[in-house]
């Protein structure tokens, strides 16, 4: 089954997305040449590892708790806040309880 991308116009109900938890369903909400929106699911424990992408990166805590390691600290991000980075900033991201994470990319065009 291919997955299912925002159109434009669409809206996208941030409000439902925690009750995907316990399902750890990490999906694509759009993808275009200029920019990329994912929600990520994060169980408690779990991290992606130090990476870094081409643009710049907002990281935003829908729900939950994740640290953020980047520009050479660790930073904790709870519900409702988010982080920026600049393009190319090497960076990991742990959840320290079950979280979910809306992650925007813009690329470079």
């Amino acid at each position: 089954m291919a997955t299912h991308h925002a159109a434009p116009g669409e809206i996208v109900d941030l409000g439902t997305w925690a009750q995907d938890v316990p399902n750890e369903k990490t999906k694509v909400i759009v993808k275009t040449d200029e920019m990329e929106l994912v929600r990520l699911v994060i169980l408690a424990g779990k991290d992606f590892p130090n990476h870094k992408v081409l643009g710049p990166t907002v990281i935003h805590c829908i729900t939950g708790e994740i640290e953020c390691a980047a520009m050479g600290g660790t930073q904790v991000l709870t519900s409702g806040q988010l982080l920026y980075l600049m393009p190319d900033e090497p960076h990991s991201v742990r959840a320290v309880v079950d979280s979910v994470v809306l992650l925007t990319i813009i690329f470079k065009v």
